[in-house]
């Protein structure tokens, strides 16, 4: 497994490097530059816009000027925003890129989990008016228009039932209000580690409570779902008390882009799920379970199931780090201030350090979820071995 992971980080970063040598001289091929849009104005005399091109470097050669990024890129350094300058480019990625995890990391779990759930039922219960009927739901999800879907719900849920709020990060009004120093990234960090401390618990206590006995599993799965819960209750109520009501706002305005994500999602899921599932229980070793007398939950759950998760598992990984360059669409629609929206604005106005820079966390986060991906195949199948 060593010598695997070895050979894999090392292809992972000769690729790394042909993706950003690619991506730098496509954008830098574009007619035009951030200093001409910046000068606009016939008034400025050229002399101001050749003085700007060369404060910005711009006034350099290509491969001079890429060979400069790559270093400072690999000594952690992405230079300087040239829409928002003079902001870090490292800066503006750790202020946006949270945001996206949580919207397109939250979506998939839900969805993963539910496509996953709904698809073996399905598989094994099929033919009958359910099956037909969620088949139907799940495609008609795979297919729709992301904008136009989207669009009808922030319709629905906030302007016909007025429930949850249109779009952004936040309300400004109630923002206005909040103390001197108080940023909504801090906030929203707070609710990043206190959901990831929840939730570790929440999984410990599942692991535990497997190697338990029926009826104490159960009580054990309801104790490890109801102490994190108390647990973030406690938290908000009394430790951050002066932060929940700035917390709520953000998640009310997490809440629409999160479903719409988690619908379109699992219909894919499921559906994948359903297939994978069908084709695992024609498989002889599940005719060989069911001949040794096992229950029909332990094929369905230990032997097809498992098995049947692999190209589900795939898929979730593959989201996972493709969430980035995919959530453009859903952050503008909902006006969503993540890294996605900050890669269209940044490739609009030809900010080339800020786009490279979203552009390179695409790029490792899918090469990461490869190799998420591969590693997971070997733990769900026991068959597949890496040497």
């Amino acid at each position: 497994m060593w010598k695997f992971l070895g050979k894999r980080l090392l292809q992972m970063f000769i690729t790394l490097l042909m993706f950003q040598t690619v991506t730098y001289f496509l954008m830098d091929a574009q007619p035009g530059d951030i200093a001409d849009l910046l000068t606009m104005n016939p008034d400025i005399p050229p002399a101001e816009r050749d003085r700007i091109r060369q404060d910005l470097g711009l006034d350099r050669p290509p491969v001079e000027r890429f060979f400069k990024y790559v270093g400072n890129f690999y000594r952690g350094d992405m230079g300087v925003s040239f829409s928002q300058f003079p902001r870090p480019v490292t800066e503006i990625i750790f202020e946006r890129l949270p945001r996206t995890l949580v919207l397109f990391l939250t979506a998939s779990v839900i969805s993963f989990w539910a496509g996953y759930v709904s698809g073996k039922v399905l598989a094994w219960k099929r033919g009958g008016a359910l099956e037909y009927s969620s088949t139907l739901v799940g495609v008609i999800l795979y297919t729709v228009f992301t904008p136009w879907f989207a669009l009808m719900m922030i319709w629905l849920f906030a302007v016909y039932l007025d429930w949850l709020p249109p779009g952004k990060f936040l309300d400004p009004i109630i923002w206005l209000n909040a103390p001197e120093g108080l940023h909504a990234n801090n906030v929203f960090l707070r609710m990043i580690w206190s959901a990831l401390i929840a939730s570790g618990v929440l999984v410990a206590g599942l692991v535990f409570t497997a190697r338990l006995s029926t009826q104490l599993r159960r009580l054990g799965r309801w104790i490890s779902f109801i102490v994190p819960m108390i647990g973030l209750f406690v938290y908000w109520r009394f430790v951050a008390a002066g932060f929940n009501s700035y917390a709520w706002d953000i998640l009310q305005h997490l809440v629409l882009p999160v479903l719409t994500v988690t619908l379109i999602a699992y219909g894919g899921t499921m559906l994948l799920m359903r297939t994978s599932m069908l084709e695992t229980l024609r498989e002889d070793y599940i005719l060989t379970a069911r001949a040794k007398g096992l229950s029909e939950k332990v094929v369905r759950d230990k032997h097809a199931a498992r098995n049947a998760l692999l190209p589900v598992w795939t898929g979730l990984v593959f989201s996972i780090g493709g969430s980035v360059s995919g959530g453009i669409i859903t952050e503008t629609v909902f006006s969503w201030p993540g890294l996605g929206l900050t890669l269209l604005t940044a490739a609009q106005v030809e900010d080339i350090p800020l786009a490279m820079g979203a552009l390179t966390i695409t790029g490792l986060l899918t090469l990461v979820s490869h190799l998420v991906a591969d590693v997971g195949y070997a733990f769900l199948d026991p068959r597949i071995r890496y040497n």
